[in-house]
């Protein structure tokens, strides 16, 4: 039985990293995920949010586990028409804006139509503006450049652009000869590919789980609230599957699956963090533990809603995290393997009765 399908999960990860989904804007990708869910031949359920939850019945159905994974991304809407035709943004998510200066963007109309753009400087010109490479990347500085004929707002919303509308920014997917893949929202396309490829193996190979499982899809997970309702109740672990986070000081990095001890939001449960540990220890999963300063989960939501929960979070290691991101093959396979690992072992309170 293989696990890890590098092929499949790369031709997924690309199809759901085209898909735009900045928070708000996730009906298109959401509708994505139920037509591979239906290919795949496992029921699903649709929240009000349009979140979408899979439950794959297991031996005990008393005592249920809950992982998440969500599709929605950063982005940003329309905050103003300017004069001269350009568009004022408003962040959806938190980025900095020198992470998208440059970046090609498509504009979301309410009609339906897709236009396209380029997010800059307003200025930009070397030629004009002396001294614009120390000025803020900011609201104030950072405009959308229309790619049609218009000069003035009364042009550009002749073409149906208007405050409100979303933008998406391109992804720019790329997996290089060296097995790295590089794209733009990686947080959290990588974790909830490889969620589908669990649920498809399960349903494939007819595997028999210790307990009644949810595969929670969420869509508003960048703006703190995706995967913290419609928790079944009697789920008693929630992992949220989500992104390593790396840089100075941080044992993650893009060959390994990063397991989450802490972050901003406080510890994550001790106990079942060290489950995590000891599973990819007795399968030889290449891991590394750490603490995300500036980070929070569905996980970390679900508490502090108040789920009575054990809760966990772990996932592949991504390289300038809200940026063109970029992982490793290994990361993801040592992902995935900790994934089945997990969904296939008692939970941690069982290990010594059984």
């Amino acid at each position: 039985m293989k696990i890890f399908d590098e092929q499949q999960t790369v031709a997924l990860l690309k199809t759901l990293t085209n898909t735009p989904s900045p928070t708000g804007y996730t009906k298109k990708i959401m509708n994505v995920m139920a037509s591979i869910l239906d290919e795949i031949g496992v029921e699903h359920v649709t929240t009000n949010k349009g979140a979408i939850i899979v439950t794959i019945k297991g031996e005990n159905d008393e005592r249920q586990r809950l992982l998440t994974a969500h599709t929605d991304t950063l982005g940003a809407m329309v905050k103003e028409v300017k004069p001269s035709g350009r568009l004022a943004l408003s962040m959806v998510g938190g980025f900095n804006w020198n992470a998208v200066e440059g970046e090609y963007c498509t504009i979301h109309t309410a009609s339906g139509e897709e236009i396209r753009g380029t997010i800059l400087m307003h200025e930009t010109s070397v030629h004009v503006y002396r001294g614009a490479g120390s000025l803020p990347r900011d609201e104030k500085h950072i405009e959308v450049r229309v790619d049609a004929k218009v000069r003035s707002a009364n042009e550009t919303r002749a073409i149906g652009i208007e405050v409100g509308d979303f933008v998406s920014f391109d992804n720019r997917f790329e997996l290089t000869s060296t097995g790295f893949v590089k794209t733009r929202h990686l947080d959290d396309k990588a974790s909830t590919t490889l969620l589908i490829q669990l649920i498809k193996l399960i349903h494939e190979e007819k595997i028999v789980l210790p307990y009644t499982t949810h595969f929670y899809i969420s869509n508003n997970e960048e703006i703190g609230y995706g995967g913290n309702s419609n928790i079944p109740e009697k789920t008693v672990e929630y992992i949220a599957v989500d992104m390593g986070a790396i840089g100075d000081g941080q044992q993650t990095d893009e060959y390994t699956v990063s397991i989450c001890a802490k972050d901003s939001s406080g510890p994550y449960h001790y106990e079942l963090t060290h489950q995590l540990v000891n599973l990819a220890k007795a399968n030889k999963i290449d891991y590394k533990l750490d603490i995300y300063p500036y980070y929070g989960s569905d996980a970390s939501a679900a508490i502090k809603a108040g789920a009575d929960v054990r809760h966990a979070l772990f996932g592949a290691g991504i390289e300038s995290s809200h940026a063109y991101e970029r992982t490793h093959m290994d990361s993801l396979r040592n992902t995935a393997e900790l994934l089945y690992a997990y969904v296939t072992a008692p939970m941690v309170d069982e290990e010594e009765e059984i």
